[in-house]
């Protein structure tokens, strides 16, 4: 799922065991998501692509993206995946509706969109990080996608090859990653209530149902 700093708003140090349940909900979408990128990262560097073609290719990711943003549960503050989810299907609508698209075009999309992304991603994994023990893989998503949309807007008017090159790693890496994250997700209930009896054999008190805590190096969201 997309990850911002408000997303951890007000939530302290500690994930309660309800809203590991609300996260890890969301891991079969999220393993949906990346094996379409990935395939999408495949599709890219099989087809000999026309700029047109490969507009509307890369658009319909934008929106797939988008859709499945606005789908997904987070923590805290559903109205940022909301608007980051709306603003990426738009992008992906605008792609795809404009007239006789160039490769400038093309790369200052992909790039800005992957950058946006990119820091999102990354601030988000700094605010994660006092509640969720792999925001290191947040922040890896981050960093695959920031330096690519650097890449994309550093030469908007590259060749068609170029723009093929970072939309394909785009898809494909990113892909990965997510399913890696997906099964990580799965296990985030039982991460947690393993925390739990941790601590609770170390002397310390625990609740039950949502008032149960987890410390934070227990626990892992996406």
């Amino acid at each position: 799922m997309f990850v911002t700093p408000a997303s951890f708003a007000g939530f302290g140090r500690r994930l309660t065991h309800d809203a590991a349940e609300r996260l890890a909900s969301n891991w079969t979408t999220l393993l949906f998501n990346g094996i379409v990128l990935v395939v999408a990262g495949v599709l890219i560097f099989s087809i000999d692509w026309s700029v047109r073609s490969l507009s509307r290719f890369i658009g319909a990711l934008f929106i797939f993206e988008g859709l499945w943003a606005i789908l997904t549960v987070g923590i805290d503050n559903r109205a940022a995946n909301l608007v980051i989810g709306a603003l990426s299907a738009a992008a992906g609508v605008a792609i795809i509706a404009w007239p006789s698209p160039s490769l400038i075009v093309l790369g200052i999309f992909l790039g800005s969109w992957l950058i946006v992304l990119g820091t999102i991603t990354i601030s988000g994994a700094f605010a994660a990080r006092r509640v969720l023990a792999d925001w290191w893989l947040l922040l890896l998503l981050g960093l695959a996608e920031l330096p690519l949309g650097v890449l994309a807007l550093a030469n908007p008017g590259a060749t068609l090859a170029a723009i093929i090159t970072v939309g394909g790693i785009w898809a494909a890496v990113i892909g990965a990653m997510r399913i890696v994250y997906a099964f990580e997700l799965r296990r985030l209930p039982e991460d947690v209530d393993q925390a739990l009896a941790d601590r609770s054999a170390n002397g310390a008190t625990g609740g039950s149902g949502s008032e149960r805590y987890a410390p934070a190096s227990a626990a892992s969201a996406s």
